[in-house]
């Protein structure tokens, strides 16, 4: 268990449908916002942003336990594309 004051990393990963996926959510924002007359949109595209926060571990260790997260919980590399970015603290 890391001590209080110990460093830490912090991850953002981003995911978001692959092309071709076909994205519900995207297309009823796209289609309300032009009922309600938001003009000039093109596209939408939706995404999940999660923040982890490690304590006591530093970047490189922070980042292999993001992909870890990923690999196992956070995404479907069938329908998923994932972007993992320190982030800081």
């Amino acid at each position: 268990m890391p001590r209080a004051g110990s460093a830490g990393a912090t991850v953002e990963v981003r995911v978001e449908l692959k092309p071709g996926v076909m994205d519900a959510e995207a297309e009823s924002v796209q289609k309300s916002l032009h009922l309600l007359g938001i003009p000039h949109v093109g596209r939408v595209a939706t995404a999940r942003v999660y923040t982890l926060e490690f304590e006591g571990v530093g970047p490189e260790e922070a980042r292999r336990l993001a992909d870890e997260a990923v690999d196992r919980l956070l995404a479907n590399p069938v329908i998923n594309r994932v972007s993992v970015l320190p982030r800081p603290r």
